[in-house]
C-alpha cells in the first residue's frame, strides 16, 4: 500500500464515530492529541482527526497543529511544493469554511473526503458536527490541497507503467536499465517520461537486433 492508501484505510475505519456525549468535542482523537480527556467548544477536532489518521497510518505529519489555517500556513512557508493545485486521493483538503478532511476520490467539480467533526447531511454543522463522515463537496469550496509527501507519491504514480509502455518498462528492468523504482531516474524531467524513454530504448534495441 502507498502512504495515501494507508492513510485512507485508517480514516475509513473511523466512519460513524461520534462525540460522546453529543456536542462535547469528547472523542479519542482529542485525547490522543492533547494527551488527556478534553471537552467543550475550545476543542474542535476536524484537523486533529486528520493528524490522527496520518499518525495511525505510520505517516505522521511534520507539523502538529489543530488548526486548518495553521497547517496550510506551515506548508506554504516550509514545503510549498506539497501544496497541490489538483486533488488526489490521500491529499488533505482545506475548505474555505474552516474545515478539513482527507480526499478519498475526485469527481467532476467535486471531491469526496473523509472528514472528522462534521455532519452526515447538509442540515447539521459542517465544521463542528461531531461525527466522522464521508462527504462530497464542490471544489469551489476548497482553499487548498496538501500532499504531505508529494515526492514519494509522485514517484509511485510515475512508476506505474501504462499498458502502452509496460513492455518497454519491463524490458528495461530486466536488462538493468531501469532499477524498477524512481531512485536513479529523477533527473529525466517531465518532457519525456521514464516510461516513454523505456519504450524508445526497446524500439531501438529491436531495430539493432534485426540489423
Amino acid at each position: 500500500m502507498t502512504p495515501a492508501e494507508r492513510v485512507l484505510a485508517a480514516a475509513r475505519a473511523e466512519l460513524g464515530v461520534k462525540e460522546s456525549p453529543a456536542n462535547s468535542n469528547r472523542v479519542k482523537y482529542n485525547t490522543w492529541y492533547y494527551g488527556r480527556v478534553v471537552s467543550g467548544a475550545a476543542y474542535p477536532w476536524c484537523m486533529v482527526f486528520v493528524q490522527w489518521a496520518f499518525d495511525k497510518a505510520g505517516e505522521p505529519l511534520p507539523y502538529k497543529t489543530a488548526s486548518c489555517s495553521g497547517l496550510l500556513g506551515w506548508y506554504r512557508s516550509k514545503r510549498p511544493d506539497c501544496v497541490a493545485e489538483t486533488p488526489r486521493p490521500g491529499d488533505i483538503v482545506i475548505y474555505d469554511f474552516g474545515h478539513t478532511g482527507i480526499v478519498e476520490s475526485v469527481g467532476k467539480g467535486t471531491i469526496t473526503a473523509i472528514e472528522g467533526n462534521t455532519s452526515p447531511g447538509t442540515a447539521g454543522s459542517q465544521s463542528n458536527g461531531g461525527m466522522v463522515c464521508r462527504r462530497t463537496r464542490k471544489t469551489s469550496a476548497v482553499t487548498a490541497y496538501i500532499r504531505p509527501d508529494r515526492r514519494k507519491e509522485d514517484a509511485h504514480m510515475d512508476n506505474i507503467p501504462s499498458p502502452a509502455h509496460r513492455e518497454g518498462v519491463e524490458w528495461a528492468v530486466r536488462n538493468g536499465i531501469l532499477a524498477g523504482d524512481a531512485s536513479g531516474d529523477l533527473g529525466l524531467g517531465r518532457d519525456v517520461t521514464r516510461q516513454q524513454l523505456c519504450t524508445m530504448l526497446k524500439r531501438l534495441a529491436d531495430h539493432l537486433e534485426k540489423r
